[in-house]
């Protein structure tokens, strides 16, 4: 695919304590890292945005909460896809047919190519892979 997604956890972007040696909770463990972002003392606080920018934020807040529900919904649907073609391909096999067939594979990928394009056939071939397994 030539889309990149970003997928850092939100923990990983909260600020980070910039203060001196000795001063964080977790010195001795070495986990620097985790004690500025776990404990509020010591994690800066940004200041409080207003006007233009303040509304981005909050209307950048609410769509990446809306991406999240539907990054949810797409992992359920996978899930829940991988299994009933499985199930199909078990039946299939235990029926005395082939593991696969190609003719409904190459429905799906054409499918997926007329509505997404390219990247289209990327995602098909893995949602394929999902619930068959690799060839």
């Amino acid at each position: 695919m030539n889309a990149m997604i970003d997928v850092t956890p939100s923990i990983l972007s909260a600020p980070i304590n910039q203060s001196g040696p000795g001063d964080r909770p977790n010195e001795q463990s070495g986990d620097h890292r985790a004690a500025s972002v776990a404990d509020p003392e010591h994690t800066p606080t940004a200041p409080a945005k207003t006007g233009a920018t303040g509304e981005a934020d909050n209307h950048i807040s609410g769509l990446r909460e809306r991406i999240d529900e539907i990054d949810n919904a797409l992992i359920e649907l996978w899930r829940e896809r991988a299994a009933i073609s499985a199930e199909v391909g078990r039946i299939r096999i235990a029926s005395g047919g082939t593991r696969l067939v190609l003719s409904r594979e190459r429905e799906i990928v054409d499918r997926f190519r007329d509505a997404l394009g390219p990247d289209g056939v990327q995602l098909a071939l893995l949602i394929l892979r999902a619930g068959r397994g690799p060839l």
